[in-house]
């Protein structure tokens, strides 16, 4: 397998298709705003709904670095800012979770495209690098998710899966 190749098996095992853990995307399926917002009680975690706006700010970074719209964050957004949900609407929801979709998407299609020497460019770290951190980023993050659905219950007792 080359580095490509292995590279876009982690984006993919990490969001939409089944391997060793749940893929964001089928672990997000089916949550509603009222869950994605939720958090125990006087706990110090994030929501769903927040991490969710945390990948997408990262995954949002990602691709205008690699389109050339974007070299840097945007100054004074510090890690924090980028868990803050402005909204708790349904349709906001739906919103979040459609953006991160075609986040995850827009980049898979251009590293599909791309040469080694593409996946070594920097921008303004190797390409490679900054794909390999989002994607350990994102299992990181879809554990917490998992976690918050298991304390608020909504997480299957048991559940199936199979690895592809």
């Amino acid at each position: 397998m080359d580095k490509k190749a292995f590279l876009l098996h982690g984006w993919e095992i990490g969001y939409d298709k089944e391997d060793w853990y749940p893929p964001l995307a089928e672990v997000l399926k089916g949550v509603t705003a009222e869950q994605a917002n939720w958090k125990p009680e006087d706990a110090s975690i994030n929501t769903i709904w927040e991490n969710v706006h945390h990948l997408t700010f990262y995954k949002e970074r990602f691709l205008k670095r690699l389109t050339g719209e974007e070299a840097e964050n945007p100054q004074g957004v510090t890690n924090n800012d980028t868990f803050a949900v402005t909204s708790v609407e349904p349709s906001a929801w739906e919103e979040s979770v459609k953006k991160l979709d075609d986040l995850h998407q827009s980049i898979r299609n251009i590293i599909a495209g791309y040469s080694d020497y593409d996946l070594e460019r920097e921008v303004p770290d190797p390409v490679d690098m900054w794909l390999y951190s989002l994607i350990l980023h994102d299992a990181y993050h879809t554990g917490q998710i998992i976690q918050i659905c298991k304390l608020q219950g909504s997480w299957p007792a048991k559940r199936s899966f199979g690895q592809s």
